[in-house]
């Protein structure tokens, strides 16, 4: 039976932890400049609505600021996109509604 070489051995596994470990390490640094740009939007954001609050303080009225663009941040957030309805054509309708299909 051949002798095992303890130090290649443990230097061997030692690169394969060592791969796992930048792996991981770099998992978290990715997830912590999500968590400091999730940071700096909402202070944007703040401060937006701040100059905002500051704007119609000075006389601009909100449909002023509208039309160029400056709508509230707050109410371009809250607006949904609206939802297109498709009818299915394929099936005949008479005038009351039926479909015929009876």
């Amino acid at each position: 039976m051949p002798t095992i070489d303890i130090e290649q051995t443990r230097n061997q596994a030692r690169a394969l932890l060592d791969s796992r470990i930048e792996s991981v390490t770099n998992l978290v640094k990715t997830r912590q400049r999500i968590t400091d740009l999730r940071g700096q939007l909402a202070e944007a954001e703040r401060e937006d609505k701040r100059a905002y609050v500051r704007a119609t303080k000075d006389g601009w009225s909100p449909d002023e600021l509208k039309k160029l663009g400056l709508e509230s941040g707050a109410a371009a957030r809250r607006r949904k996109p609206a939802t297109t309805r498709t009818t299915d054509d394929s099936t005949p309708t008479s005038a009351s509604g039926d479909t015929g299909a009876e």
